[in-house]
């Protein structure tokens, strides 16, 4: 309830925040929302600012859904260990330390998020450390710390922006036509049909555009897996991808699911976020 109760929020502010900056540009610009630049205008907005906004927010939305615990000070040895880890891959990736943090998990898995490189949060679930010898962890820390050295939530985050901006733009434009066949084009306004056909292109473009983030997102995940090779040895990470067969499923959502290790279940592999386990050992060897 909690996750759902902070994604509804930050979604209505984000389109609060996005519905007052488009009404300036529209009034500054003497843009309407009827003609095809209106239409673009309005795409970018939606398409691109809601992507770079949630990029801004990840990391505090990461820790507000997740509980995930900053290391501020080292406790335990867990904790020491994981902090120097993570500071000696970032020295070697060549990219600021990033934030280390636990969160209270029974499955198997780590994220990586923020909105730079050099303003990044790494975070591991207690299953994982409960479950992964010293050396299958390291080389999962090494594939987020990989994902952050190459500047995959920012890459991503521009993938999502020009899909946002093609389904939005393509929904608004096709909505209508549908609604001037219904209406005549000498009426004015909007009717109803531009209204329901828009939601309905939203969705089924939608649908599309997940398949071509996802396939992107596989592709991020091979070049994490070869990055934690090369900075922990290619041994140790196909270890932690074995070890990750007998993983629980994810309850990462998003963003973090898309930058965790491990992945929740796809209705089909051209939605999936990561590809199959046997295929990143396969790429590996």
């Amino acid at each position: 309830m909690k996750r759902v109760v902070l994604f509804l929020l930050t979604n209505l502010a984000v389109m609060l925040v996005l519905g007052v900056v488009l009404s300036v540009l529209m009034s500054v610009l003497g843009i309407s929302s009827r003609s095809y630049s209106g239409i673009m205008l309005i795409a970018l907005v939606f398409g691109f600012g809601g992507s770079f906004i949630s990029l801004f927010m990840s990391k505090w939305i990461a820790k507000k859904s997740t509980g995930a615990m900053v290391i501020e000070q080292a406790r335990n040895e867990t904790e020491h260990w994981l902090l120097q880890t993570v500071a000696r891959q970032a020295q070697q990736a060549n990219i600021k330390m990033p934030e280390v943090a636990i969160y209270d998990s029974p499955e198997m898995n780590a994220f990586a998020t923020g909105p730079s490189k050099n303003n990044s949060l790494v975070a591991v679930s207690t299953g994982l450390l409960h479950n992964m010898s010293q050396d299958e962890a390291e080389a999962v820390l090494a594939h987020e710390v990989s994902h952050v050295a190459n500047g995959d939530m920012v890459t991503l985050t521009l993938i999502q922006g020009v899909v946002n901006t093609f389904v939005i733009f393509l929904a608004k434009v096709l909505a209508g036509i549908v609604d001037n066949f219904f209406r005549g084009e000498d009426e004015e306004g909007t009717g109803w049909a531009y209204f329901v056909f828009d939601l309905i292109f939203q969705m089924l473009f939608g649908i599309l555009a997940s398949i071509v983030v996802a396939y992107f997102s596989r592709k991020r995940e091979f070049a994490a897996d070869k990055g934690a090779a090369d900075l922990v040895g290619a041994h140790k990470m196909r270890a932690a991808l074995e070890r990750l067969k007998h993983n629980h499923e994810s309850q990462l959502e998003g963003s973090m699911m898309a930058f965790g290790i491990a992945s929740g279940k796809s209705i089909a592999d051209f939605f999936a976020s990561h590809p199959p386990l046997e295929q990143r050992i396969q790429a590996l060897r």
